[in-house]
């Protein structure tokens, strides 16, 4: 069913943002320890709500505010609930009867099939302390191979446990499309240039034919996950998601030149600010096209079957969004519908991540405003 220009609430909620759930301080309760007052934060469940993905947002974790609610199951919580929320203070308290040292952090490597999410939950910590930690940004965008900083970690050592995925994954095989090189390839598929060579026998110039199926080690087990940022997507979405992504895989995708090449031909043909247009799109997915995120947003623009549904009617035409060129026009009608409905550019970009009905609704949840910030930086590259 086609959402209206003003009611996309979910059109476009991505990984990045998980749920339309945003931190609703209701009250504060000041409760009383051994060293002085702490303020516990006061947190009402709304719709998508887990207590995991509310540990994420707060920096803290499931057994503490299962601890502070007498939760006996984490996994049943309801909309309106109010949750408190434990302060640093009242947290540390709990779980530790006298000041002790922060345990040092660890490292580890990453594997084919991790997540943040994984990785947190394997190796007691956060997401949001792992991305603090190492920088990422908002998507928490992880590479195989990369070595993270583990804050907090609750062994000795969090190194990838038994050896590394890097050289014990299956293969697996990517047919080579107009325009790639074995570096694009490579940077695509989370994988070095000089392992591609190594695997399929390629001589000192790494020439590669259209059509031509490579071996790309490593790549097997990468899937769509099921958790980001502290919220586990239902098995549904998850499997459609993996589906879609195999799908984009075996057909092959057009480079990244190639995308950003479209982005900006569809933006200029529909009359959108074509700086903006590229802008999206680089932040969505850097112009790579075989993304799939566990919300089962799509390819170059990331953009959900819902929200296709909605750009098919504003077109006029069904868009598929696993073609490069359907998948550019839907984003690009969507941002136009955007820009036509908001009172401003910023708010237009924020409608485009969150969802125009919950940037009306609630304003701009922090995460929001990153990503508008980020937009706008890059539309000066573009410019």
């Amino acid at each position: 069913m086609a959402q209206s220009v003003n009611a996309p609430s979910e059109g476009l909620r991505r990984a990045a943002t998980c749920t339309g759930a945003t931190l609703a301080l209701a009250a504060v309760a000041v409760t009383a320890t051994g060293t002085g007052a702490h303020a516990d934060e006061q947190y009402t469940v709304r719709a998508g709500d887990t207590v995991s993905h509310i540990a994420a947002r707060t920096s803290t974790s499931v057994a503490a505010i299962a601890q502070a609610n007498a939760l006996a199951n984490v996994s049943k919580i309801r909309i309106g609930q109010v949750l408190t929320i434990p302060s640093a203070g009242t947290r540390a308290a709990a779980t530790a009867p006298a000041p002790a040292a922060a345990p040092p952090a660890a490292t580890y490597v990453v594997r084919a099939g991790d997540t943040v999410g994984r990785i947190a939950s394997q190796q007691g910590t956060t997401v949001a302390a792992i991305v603090a930690a190492n920088g990422l940004d908002a998507r928490a965008f992880i590479r195989i191979g990369q070595t993270l900083t583990v804050p907090g970690a609750s062994g000795a050592t969090a190194t990838a446990p038994a050896a590394s995925a890097a050289t014990t994954a299956p293969a697996g095989t990517y047919t080579v499309v107009k325009g790639d090189t074995v570096t694009s390839i490579a940077a695509r598929l989370g994988t070095s240039a000089a392992t591609i060579v190594a695997a399929n026998g390629l001589d000192a110039r790494a020439f590669i034919r259209i059509g031509q199926t490579l071996t790309i080690p490593g790549t097997a087990p990468q899937a769509v996950g099921n958790t980001f940022a502290g919220r586990t997507y239902p098995d549904a979405v998850v499997d459609a998601a993996n589906t879609n992504l195999a799908t984009l895989r075996a057909n092959g995708v057009p480079s990244k030149a190639t995308m950003q090449a479209k982005v900006a031909a569809t933006a200029r043909a529909m009359g959108v600010d074509v700086a903006l247009a590229q802008a999206i799109a680089f932040q969505e997915s850097g112009f790579n096209h075989a993304v799939v995120s566990p919300a089962n947003a799509i390819g170059t623009m990331q953009v959900i079957p819902s929200s296709g549904a909605w750009a098919s009617d504003l077109v006029g035409r069904r868009l598929d969004l696993l073609n490069p060129d359907d998948n550019v026009v839907a984003g690009v009608a969507i941002l136009r519908a955007l820009l036509r409905t908001s009172p401003d550019v910023p708010t237009a970009i924020a409608g485009y991540y969150q969802g125009a009905a919950s940037v009306q609704r609630n304003g701009m949840f922090a995460d929001t405003r990153r990503y508008v910030a980020n937009v706008q930086t890059h539309m000066t590259r573009f410019a």
